[in-house]
């Protein structure tokens, strides 16, 4: 993606906290109507998560929220791994997350069966719902890294801390997994200057279609 391509948008401060009011609002009632929702999928996929692989049934990770600060993020266990602490990553990158960086892999072994069918239609991270309900996520925004990532941003990398973490974000709707970390970068820069509220439908009605078309996702 060439950031060339796209123009970038002055917003008006007024119109910027008329819009986070708003996606405030809407986070809390479509994250509260999803959960109700997805109540059969709390109550079938744990089940069918105990059976495949044994327990534990969710994962739970340090991720990065907005302007660095740590929460907990819960998702459905897909890994054979039960280890929850994120530091078995290790990095060293000096000068930023090289652009060619790819965190995920199609022939993950440590993936269970169940795990993968979770992880192509994104059910995994139905429990984020949670997240989001509760204030250190959003609907939509750039996606949480680990800590041990994001520590290696550079000052250009890091201003997509800029806003909350999203369930979905533009970068999902471009590629999700498939494309490497420079590309994400790209794209969930050009989310945080562009951001509106109109901006987070168009881009919540585009996951729709990647999630039932369960494309790029591992």
């Amino acid at each position: 993606m060439e950031r060339d391509s796209h123009q970038r948008v002055e917003m008006n401060p007024i119109v910027i906290q008329k819009d986070l009011f708003r996606k405030r609002l809407f986070d809390i009632i479509a994250s509260t109507i999803l959960i109700v929702c997805c109540i059969p999928l709390f109550l079938i996929l744990p089940v069918l998560i105990v059976i495949n692989s044994g327990r534990p049934v969710f994962f739970t990770q340090s991720r990065t929220g907005r302007n660095h600060e740590q929460f907990t993020i819960i998702k459905f266990r897909t890994m054979k791994q039960t280890n929850n602490d994120g530091n078995v990553h290790k990095y060293n990158w000096n000068g930023g997350v090289p652009d060619d960086f790819v965190f995920k892999s199609s022939f993950d072994s440590k993936v269970t069966p169940i795990g993968k069918v979770l992880r192509k239609y994104s059910l995994d991270e139905v429990p984020q719902l949670f997240n989001v309900l509760l204030g250190s996520m959003s609907m939509v925004g750039p996606r949480p890294e680990i800590p041990e990532i994001t520590a290696c941003y550079n000052s250009r990398q890091a201003k997509r801390l800029h806003v909350k973490p999203g369930l979905t974000g533009y970068a999902q709707i471009n590629g999700r997994s498939e494309i490497n970390h420079g590309q994400k970068i790209e794209y969930d820069l050009y989310y945080v200057e562009n951001r509106s509220f109109l901006f987070d439908m168009k881009i919540l009605l585009a996951t729709v279609k990647y999630v039932v078309m369960g494309k790029g996702a591992y």
